[in-house]
């Protein structure tokens, strides 16, 4: 089946079986009749950018395609990532799973709600490196190739950490 809209989604966790969590939140994914996974990076080991002392992240990248609008997608997530005991008590805090919209087609959304393309995705390994992985000619609206993007942050430590 052909879906109608593209996008790139950036699953992290730290706190409990982060990578059993992403698993879960895969099969969700995966389960919903309005989604089909197109790709999966490799998991990835990484240190929290910003907020308290916490936890390494696992990290990882999904390639989706779907028949859902944007919100109609970020509501199936924050569904997902309340199964999943997602609490929003802390900005950057420790979290049981997050899952960002990076991209959504070529679409440029500021809603209070949500922000397409994510509005740090230009600066987070953790999400450049596995979507490169996935999608060599991966471009962010407004910034540009992730190639290149890539290129331009080093300071970022990231290990990979399996398969899913």
């Amino acid at each position: 089946m052909t879906r109608a809209h593209r996008a790139v989604l950036s699953l992290g966790a730290n706190i409990g079986d982060a990578a059993a969590t992403l698993r879960s939140a895969r099969d969700h994914l995966a389960a919903d009749a309005d989604i089909e996974i197109v790709a999966t990076s490799t998991l990835y080991t990484t240190a929290p950018i910003g907020g308290p002392e916490q936890p390494d992240f696992t990290n990882a990248v999904m390639v989706i395609a779907t028949d859902l609008s944007p919100m109609g997608l970020l509501s199936v997530i924050h569904r997902i990532e309340d199964l999943h005991d997602r609490q929003r008590t802390q900005r950057w805090g420790p979290r049981t799973l997050d899952i960002d919209i990076v991209t959504f087609d070529d679409e440029v959304l500021d809603d209070q709600d949500l922000t397409v393309p994510h509005p740090r995705a230009y600066e987070r390994a953790f999400v450049l490196i596995p979507w490169l992985e996935v999608d060599d000619a991966a471009v962010l609206p407004g910034h540009g190739k992730v190639i290149d993007l890539v290129k331009l942050i080093d300071d970022q430590a990231m290990t990979p950490a399996g398969v899913w």
